[in-house]
């Protein structure tokens, strides 16, 4: 499945519009269904990262004073991504320079777990 696949077509911009000016607590509950959504309707290979954009987001709008500072921080974000070390326009530069690719090593997908009792406070080791 594309990423536009799982866009909804009848998406209504002006009815949620109206949604946010007269019941602002159903247009977010509405929002966070839609993004959660798209999340859960996105490939394996994205999913994570997808999760990860929107607990971002969703940070920056419970810290922020007020919605237009929100919206100005995560453009910044976006900005960011774009043209920041290793952001889009670097990448698609290095697209048209072959000899430049480097090789991108995958992020592991595990961790070590340690254990964090004593053996004074864990029964079983005795």
């Amino acid at each position: 499945m594309t990423y536009m696949q799982g866009v909804d077509k009848d998406f209504n911009f002006d009815e949620m519009a109206r949604l946010a000016k007269e019941d602002p607590d159903a247009f977010e509950i509405m929002r966070e269904k839609m993004i959660q959504d798209a999340i859960d309707n996105s490939s394996p290979e994205i999913k994570q990262r997808m999760q990860g954009l929107q607990w971002q987001i969703d940070k920056v709008r419970s810290t922020s004073s007020n919605p237009m500072a929100s919206c100005l921080k995560i453009s910044q974000m976006m900005w960011d991504n774009v043209l920041g070390d290793d952001g889009l326009l670097e990448n698609m530069r290095l697209l048209n320079e072959p000899q430049q690719i480097r090789k991108i090593d995958k992020p592991k997908e595990s961790a070590t777990i340690i254990n964090l009792n004593n053996n004074k406070n864990n029964p079983d080791k005795s």
